[in-house]
């Protein structure tokens, strides 16, 4: 089998999704403390994104 090369990736691409995923998680613990109603639904989604993300690429990667 052949192996193939990667491309050389920069740090901002290869810190680019960890740091949006660090930044959805601190702005829905915030969400979390500063209030209710709208707070809420903004702290649910924030915290829900990088979960939904980590379950997707879980299964992406399983063998079949």
């Amino acid at each position: 089998m052949i192996a193939m090369k990667r491309p050389h990736q920069t740090l901002r691409q290869i810190f680019a999704a960890p740091i949006v995923i660090g930044v959805l998680s601190t702005v829905g613990l915030l969400a979390a403390l500063i209030g209710d109603n709208v707070w809420d639904a903004v702290s649910w989604v924030s915290l829900a994104i990088p979960c939904v993300l980590f379950v997707f690429f879980v299964y992406r990667r399983a063998p079949n």
